[in-house]
C-alpha cells in the first residue's frame, strides 16, 4: 500500500471526529480516552464497549456520555444498573444511553453509524468480527487488535478501502510514518524493532525453567497477560512481522526483526538508496493511538518527545532466531496458506493460558504452535470469514488436546 497517497478522505470535515472504542476498559481503550480527553476540539466519544468490568465501563460512560454502551455481560438490566449507580455517584442525571450486551456487543458498537473512527483495542481473535463490522460500516479503523488482521488476512484486506486501516501498534505506526518518506518501489526493507523482552540473551535450556511471573515482568511496556507473554516468547514480534506484511504489502523476506533494548526507535524503513528512516519517541502508547484515530494528521502534545539535552545510547542487535523461533515459524505459516496464521494465533492463545495455569512450560508455548501447524490438513482452499473461524476452532481444540497430554 502507498502510505504517501492513501489518505483517508471519507471522514467529514468541520466537526470533531466521533470515536467508538472497542475494549474501552483495557490498556489501549483507557489510553485512547486519555487522548480524547486531551484534545476535545478534535475528538468526541461516540460509543464504547468493554468486557466484564462494569464499574469501570459505567464510570467511563458517565464521564464521556457516549450514545451507545456495550458490554460482554448478558443482561441489559445489569449494565443499566451499573451506569445508574455511576451516574448517582457523579451527580449526573438524565443520561440514558442505548445498550448492547452479550457476545455481539463489541461488533454492534463497531458498526455504530454515528461514528467516524473505531479504535479496536481488544486482544485476540475475538477482535475479527468488530474489525470487519467497522470496515463494512465505512469507518476509519484504528487497529490495535493485530490478531484480526493476521488471522483474517486477505479477507480483511478485501473489505478495507485504501487508507481505511490506520495502525496503532507502535511498530506499525512508526513504519507508516517512515513510509511516507518514499514511494513503494523505493522500499528495500522494513526493520521491526523488538525490546527483546525479559529473556534477551537466554539459551533455550534457560527458557525451559521460566515462570509465569518472570514472563510477565516486561522491561518496558505495561501490557495485559496475553500480549506481555507473547512479547516474552517473541510471538508478539512474529505477529507484528506478519501484520507489517499485510498492512504495507512488503514481502516477508524484506521484513526483519531487530532487537532495540531501549524501545525508543519503534521501527525503521530502509530505502533502495541506503537511507534508513526511523521514528523515535519515548515508549508511550498515547502517541500511536492519537495518530491512529486522527490519521493522517498529528495531535499536538499527544506525548513527550525525546530529550536530546541529556546523553543517551541506543543499541541494535539481531534477534537470536535459533532460540526464539516464533518469527521464523510465523513466516513459514503465512507462506503456507491463507488460514495457517489463524492456526498459529489460536494455538498460541490456548498455550499461553495453559502456561499461566501451570499445565505446560514456557518453551511448550511455541512448541505447541509448531505441532498444531504440522498436524493440520486444510479442508478447503476457500478463503472466507467462515473458513477462518472454522480453522480457529479446530486449532483451539487440537492445541487443547496437546496441552492436556503434557499436563
Amino acid at each position: 500500500m502507498d502510505w504517501v497517497s492513501s489518505q483517508k478522505t471519507f471522514i467529514p470535515a468541520g466537526h470533531p471526529r466521533r470515536v467508538s472504542l472497542i475494549g474501552s476498559t483495557g490498556s489501549i481503550g483507557t489510553q485512547g480516552l486519555d487522548v480524547i480527553d486531551g484534545a476535545p476540539e478534535l475528538f468526541t466519544v461516540a460509543a464504547i464497549s468493554g468486557g466484564y468490568n462494569l464499574e469501570r465501563l459505567a464510570q467511563q460512560a458517565v464521564k464521556h456520555r457516549p450514545a451507545l454502551v456495550g458490554s460482554a455481560v448478558e443482561s441489559k438490566e445489569e449494565l443499566a444498573r451499573a451506569i445508574q449507580q455511576a451516574a448517582e455517584q457523579a451527580s449526573v442525571s438524565g443520561y440514558a444511553p442505548e445498550l448492547a450486551v452479550g457476545e455481539l456487543a463489541a461488533t454492534e458498537v463497531a458498526a455504530y453509524t454515528e461514528a467516524d473512527v473505531v479504535l479496536n483495542g481488544i486482544t485476540g481473535a475475538i477482535g475479527l468480527a468488530p474489525t470487519i463490522a467497522a470496515l463494512e460500516a465505512g469507518h476509519l479503523l484504528a487497529l490495535a487488535n493485530k490478531e484480526s488482521l493476521i488471522i483474517g488476512g486477505q479477507v480483511v484486506k478485501q473489505i478495507a478501502a485504501p487508507g481505511q486501516i490506520s495502525p496503532v501498534d507502535s511498530e506499525h505506526s512508526a513504519l507508516a510514518q517512515a513510509l511516507r518518506s518514499g514511494a513503494p518501489e523505493e522500499v528495500a526493507k522494513l526493520l521491526v524493532t523488538a525490546s527483546g523482552g525479559p529473556f534477551f540473551g537466554y539459551s533455550y535450556e534457560q527458557l525451559r525453567n521460566v515462570t509465569p511471573a518472570q514472563a510477565l515482568a516486561h522491561p518496558t511496556w505495561d501490557m495485559g497477560r496475553m500480549v506481555t507473554t507473547n512479547s516474552a516468547t517473541m510471538v508478539n514480534k512474529a505477529l507484528e512481522v506478519i501484520e507489517a506484511h499485510l498492512l504495507f504489502d512488503v514481502p516477508l523476506e524484506k521484513i526483519e526483526p531487530v532487537v532495540h533494548r531501549q524501545s525508543i526507535i519503534h521501527s525503521m524503513v530502509e530505502f533502495i538508496d541506503g537511507s534508513v528512516i526511523a521514528q523515535a519517541s519515548p515508549p508511550d502508547m498515547r502517541l500511536p493511538i492519537a495518530l491512529g484515530i486522527n490519521w493522517p494528521h498529528r495531535v499536538p502534545g499527544a506525548a513527550k518527545a525525546c530529550d536530546f539535552s541529556t546523553a543517551a545510547s541506543w543499541t541494535f542487535e539481531p534477534l537470536d532466531e535459533e532460540v526464539f523461533t516464533a518469527v521464523k515459524l510465523a513466516k513459514q505459516a503465512a507462506s503456507a496458506s491463507g488460514t495457517h496464521m489463524a492456526l498459529y494465533n489460536a494455538a498460541n492463545e490456548v498455550a499461553v493460558d495453559a502456561f499461566h495455569d501451570g499445565k505446560i512450560g514456557f518453551t511448550d508455548i511455541v512448541e505447541t504452535i509448531e505441532r498444531v501447524l504440522n498436524e493440520y490438513t486444510p479442508a478447503s482452499d476457500e478463503l472466507s470469514v467462515a473458513t477462518v473461524m472454522d480453522t480457529d476452532r479446530w486449532a483451539r481444540a487440537h492445541a487443547a488436546k496437546i496441552v492436556e497430554a503434557k499436563a
